[in-house]
C-alpha cells in the first residue's frame, strides 16, 4: 500500500531532522542497536486512505480509544493507573475504489510522520531484505469463520506486524520472541473482525454487514413485543417491563430480575433482609423461590448495541453474570469467543459491558411467566 525504500544509518535517527516532517513521506525507524538504525521510507499512495487508532489525542490519530473497564465502568471508576494501549496503536489502510478492501498494520505514525521501534522491540529482517517488527503489547486480530451472522464461529487470534504480516501469538503479550509467520492468512479486515489493542477490543463492521443487522427501531419493536406479553413475577404477580431504550440504565420497580443459575425471571424482591435493589445488585447470590437453584440474582438489561447482534431474533437469553439480554444466537456466538485478558490468558466476556463471563455457564435461557401460566 506504500512503496518502501530502505536506508541504513550508523547513528540513531533524529526525529527533528526527519524528512517525514515535510509531509511528503512517512518513515519507520527500526533501532537495531545504539549504533545502528534502519530507516524505511513510505511514499503516499493516491488510491488509499489511512486511518490511525491509538490512545494519543494528537492530530494524526483519527480514532482515540481508552482502556475498557469490565462492567461498563469508566476509567476513573476502575482506577486504571497506567494504560496498556499504545499511543499510536495501529493504522488501517482502505482502498478508495471498490471493493474497498481494508488492511490493518501495527503501530501508527506520530506528529512527525515517524514510527520508532525501540531497541527492545521485536524486529527482524525478512527474506527479501526488508525490515519488520512488532509493537510492545501487540495488535491482535481475530476473523470470524463463516462470516458475521447466525452461523458465525470464532476464528483464531493472530498478531499483526508493522508491515501487516500475520503471526501466531507470542508466548506472552510483550515477549521479544515473535510467533510463527502464517503465510496463508492476510491482514485484510472482514465483517466481524475483532481488533485487540491490549486494553480495548474493537469490532470491525462493514457497511454491507451493518445493512443486515437489526436497527435501533427493530430492537425497540422487540422490546415492546416482549412487554406486550405482560410477563409477571411468579411470586409478587406484578407485571414486569423493560424500560425504553432511552431509559435502559434506570433501575425502576418494573424492571425484570433473574436468577441466572436457572433463568427464572422475577420482579425485584428483598427477601433475606435486603430491601435496596442497588445493594442487591451487588450482593448477587440468592436462592430461586421457584426451583431452589442458588446463584446470581441480577437485574436484566436489554443489549442495545445493534452492531454486536448476529441476527434479528427476539431477546430470550442473558449473559452470566451481568444480565445483559439479547438473542440466543448472539449470546451463543459471544460466549465462545476468548478475549485476550492480561498478558497471556483469554476469557469470554459480555460484548455489551466487557464483564468476564462465568466459566461454569456464560449464558442462560430466560424463563418468563405470562398471566396465563
Amino acid at each position: 500500500l506504500y512503496t518502501e525504500e530502505e536506508e541504513e544509518d550508523m547513528s540513531p535517527l533524529k526525529s527533528e531532522a526527519s524528512p517525514g516532517q515535510s509531509g511528503t513521506s512517512l518513515l519507520i525507524s527500526y533501532t537495531l542497536s545504539r549504533a545502528q538504525t534502519v530507516v524505511v521510507e513510505y511514499t503516499h499512495d493516491l488510491n488509499t486512505d489511512m486511518f490511525q487508532v491509538g490512545r494519543s489525542t494528537e492530530t494524526p490519530i483519527d480514532f482515540v480509544v481508552t482502556d475498557t473497564a469490565p462492567g461498563g465502568q469508566n476509567q476513573a471508576d476502575a482506577q486504571v493507573l497506567q494504560s496498556t494501549i499504545s499511543r499510536f496503536a495501529c493504522r488501517i489502510i482502505c482502498q478508495r475504489n471498490p471493493p474497498h478492501f481494508a488492511r490493518i498494520y501495527a503501530a501508527g505514525f506520530d506528529s512527525s510522520s515517524n514510527i520508532f521501534l525501540g531497541e527492545k522491540a521485536a524486529k527482524w529482517r525478512m527474506k527479501d531484505g526488508q525490515m519488520d517488527g512488532l509493537t510492545t503489547n501487540g495488535v491482535l486480530v481475530m476473523h470470524p469463520r463463516h462470516g458475521f451472522n447466525q452461523d458465525s464461529k470464532p476464528g483464531l487470534w493472530r498478531e499483526i506486524s508493522v508491515c501487516g504480516n500475520v503471526f501466531t501469538l507470542r508466548e506472552t503479550r510483550s515477549s521479544q520472541q515473535r510467533g510463527k509467520m502464517v503465510d496463508c492468512e492476510s491482514n485484510e479486515l472482514v465483517d466481524g473482525s475483532l481488533i485487540d489493542l491490549c486494553g480495548a477490543t474493537l469490532l470491525w463492521r462493514t457497511a454491507e454487514g451493518l445493512s443486515h443487522t437489526p436497527t435501533v427501531q427493530h430492537l425497540e419493536a422487540l422490546r415492546r413485543e416482549l412487554n406486550a406479553g405482560r410477563p409477571q413475577c411468579p411470586v409478587g404477580f406484578n407485571t414486569l417491563a423493560f424500560p425504553s431504550l432511552s431509559r435502559r440504565d434506570v433501575l425502576d420497580e418494573k424492571r425484570p430480575w433473574a436468577y441466572l443459575r436457572c433463568g427464572h425471571v422475577h420482579g425485584y424482591h428483598g427477601w433475606g433482609g435486603r430491601r435496596n435493589p442497588e445493594v442487591e445488585a451487588e450482593c448477587r447470590e440468592r436462592e430461586c423461590p421457584m426451583c431452589r437453584a442458588r446463584g446470581p440474582y441480577v437485574p436484566l438489561w436489554l443489549g442495545c448495541e445493534a452492531g454486536v447482534y448476529v441476527d434479528a431474533e427476539p431477546p430470550t437469553h442473558a449473559f452470566v453474570p451481568c444480565g445483559h439480554v439479547c438473542s440466543e444466537k448472539t449470546v451463543a456466538f459471544w460466549s465462545q469467543i476468548p478475549f485476550p485478558h492480561g498478558t497471556h490468558t483469554f476469557h469470554a466476556a459480555c460484548p455489551f459491558c466487557v464483564q468476564l463471563l462465568s466459566e461454569e455457564a456464560g449464558c442462560v435461557r430466560l424463563i418468563f411467566q405470562s398471566p396465563l401460566d
